[in-house]
C-alpha cells in the first residue's frame, strides 16, 4: 500500500504499524514525534496504531544541543 511519509510517496507493507514504519526507517530507537493525518500518535501506541492506504505521516525528529 502507499502513504505519503514527510511529504514523499512511500510503499510499505498492508497492515504495518507505526513501530514497524519506524523501524523500517531506521528510527525505532530515536525519539520522536509522528503524526498521521494530522493527529499525534503517542509514543505508548506506536505498536497498536495501523496504518492506512493514503495516510499521511509526519515524523519529527527530537534535536538537542543549543
Amino acid at each position: 500500500m502507499h502513504i505519503r511519509l514527510n511529504g514523499e510517496d512511500l510503499a510499505i507493507d498492508t497492515g504495518s504499524t507505526i513501530a514497524a514504519l519506524l523501524a523500517q526507517q531506521g528510527l525505532a530507537d530515536r525519539r520522536v514525534a509522528v503524526e498521521v493525518n494530522g493527529e499525534i500518535v503517542p509514543r505508548g501506541r506506536h505498536a497498536e496504531h495501523t496504518i492506512h492506504e493514503n495516510d499521511q505521516v509526519e515524523i519529527v525528529h527530537a534535536l538537542g544541543g543549543g
